[in-house]
């Protein structure tokens, strides 16, 4: 439970520093955002691999999951293209 929640957390984090970047572009105070986001995103990696669970797992789902909630997120938030390839792609 402990590493599915700090898994959780880590890819919410890093989804929340990497929108953070694509806001910065209208308004650069979104940047103290990002840096801080992309910290608390990589501790907590790290807190889920010394939790024990496998380092090719952490990163193979909090790379798939971030990129995948990104990509919809962004589509959502600032009108970024959502085509037929993306969603394959996250498929």
């Amino acid at each position: 439970m402990r590493k599915g929640a700090l898994l959780i957390a880590a890819i919410a984090t890093e989804v929340a520093a990497t929108l953070s970047l694509r806001a910065s572009q209208d308004h650069a105070a979104w940047l103290v955002v990002v840096v801080i986001g992309y910290i608390g995103a990589f501790a907590l990696l790290t807190l889920v691999l010394r939790a024990g669970l496998a380092v090719s797992v952490a990163y193979g789902i909090w790379g798939a999951m971030g990129t995948a909630t990104t990509a919809i997120l962004a589509a959502v938030l600032f009108g970024d293209a959502f085509t037929w390839p993306i969603a394959a792609g996250i498929g």
